[in-house]
């Protein structure tokens, strides 16, 4: 990785390149909770190089994808030609004309994450919903690297996280992490009701491409955590809330 694309992964993370058991696990969570809202008009903010634009379209839903780095937003217009150049904080679409939104580990990048929380249900309609994915701050591990004396050092960091919240802003100011408060907060005041809100754990395909079994026995215990009180310690919040 060069110097110029680990700090894109710093300020903006890395999107899906390769599809595999983690991507087609989050994907079938997703149309879980869609519901018949598949079949809409449905916004993935944040997409990235268009991974989930493309499998969400051979779904049968009409996706529109919103990027806001232009080179991968480039690459993913090479299979849609529905990717708009944009932030999320501003969203170019009108109001109440979206049936399904998809956020996938993106909130905690923007520049301001209230803001486009608030453009995600702006844009929804009635009984639309929006789908939630982002960093857990009870999490082991800081999945985005930190800074250390201005240098930036990519990778995962253990109990970075647990950290004082000053403190962890100091190691990592270009990335957000979210408590269950955090995560209310940012939907204080706005009309939408709460359809589930709960922590997963990874898919860990890269262990698995490295130690085989053990991986697999590793990923299913940690999954299985997910229907107890350890879900705390899992990687991501999943959220999905509906516009009232």
């Amino acid at each position: 990785m060069t110097e110029r694309d680990m700090q894109k992964a710093a300020l903006r993370g890395e999107p899906s390149y390769v599809w595999r058991a983690g991507q087609q696990r989050r994907l079938e969570m997703i149309v879980k909770f869609a519901g018949e809202r598949i079949h809409g008009r449905v916004l993935e903010n944040g997409c990235g190089v268009g991974m989930y634009v493309e499998k969400l379209s051979a779904l049968g839903a009409d996706v529109i994808g919103l990027e806001y780095d232009f080179e991968r937003a480039r690459e993913a217009g090479v299979n849609s030609d529905k990717i708009f150049n944009a932030a999320g904080e501003s969203i170019p679409l009108p109001a109440s004309t979206v049936d399904l939104i998809l956020s996938h580990e993106v909130i905690e990048h923007v520049q301001s994450d209230r803001s486009a929380i608030a453009e995600m249900v702006r844009v929804l309609r009635v009984g639309g919903r929006a789908v939630i994915f982002c960093p857990n701050r009870g999490y082991p591990f800081e999945t985005h690297g930190i800074f250390w004396n201005g240098k930036y050092y990519f990778g995962n960091k253990p109990f970075v996280n647990y950290l004082p919240r000053v403190l962890r802003d100091k190691l990592a100011p270009h990335v957000r992490v979210y408590s269950r408060r955090d995560m209310q907060k940012l939907f204080d005041g706005l009309p939408v009701k709460f359809i589930e809100r709960t922590v997963i754990f990874g898919a860990y395909d890269n262990i698995i491409a490295k130690f085989g079994p053990l991986g697999k026995f590793l990923r299913a215990a940690l999954q299985f955590l997910e229907a107890t009180p350890l879900k705390v310690f899992g990687l991501s919040h999943f959220w999905v809330v509906e516009k009232v």
